[in-house]
């Protein structure tokens, strides 16, 4: 690793932590010319995933869309940011995790509409309207007559 300060190409390892959701290494490094401390963080390089979309096109995932996608739902909520950033990484890891390269867009919209059903029914519902296209008035009354009927049991 070079030293940011004077280039050299020798330092040691002070100290190594975890970062707190475990997807990074952070380390505090000594350079052995400067005396001077720096930190660098380690990752594990992740493969780009297809999202196969509705028409067939392919494109790839872009962690940034699904958040947005999850804030605009979740707009006007009690919902902190924090529990977003956390939604938006179990998505990514789980998709990650089914050990395809290529997965449906359909797939991330059960996904996203399975947690925000837990988290916010007013958020549930906003994002409902549109990842199932919603037409007409009726189409919003059915599913907040479904969501009715589920917190009933």
């Amino acid at each position: 690793m070079q030293c940011p300060y004077c280039g050299s190409k020798q330092s040691e390892v002070v100290e190594t932590r975890e970062s707190s959701d475990l997807d990074a290494i952070r380390r505090r490094r000594a350079c052995l010319s400067c005396t001077k401390r720096f930190t660098t963080y380690e990752r594990i390089e992740n493969i780009a995933l297809i999202v196969i979309k509705k028409d067939s096109r392919r494109e790839q995932f872009v962690r940034e869309k699904l958040k947005n996608g999850l804030l605009k739902a979740c707009d006007k909520t009690i919902i902190p940011t924090e529990i977003i950033e956390k939604t938006v990484t179990e998505i990514e890891r789980e998709l990650r995790g089914l050990g395809s390269l290529e997965v449906e867009s359909k797939l991330i919209g059960e996904m996203v509409a399975q947690r925000l059903k837990r988290l916010d029914k007013v958020a549930y519902i906003r994002f409902a309207s549109v990842f199932k296209r919603f037409v007409d008035a009726e189409d919003f009354e059915k599913e907040v007559k479904g969501l009715q009927r589920v917190s009933n049991l």
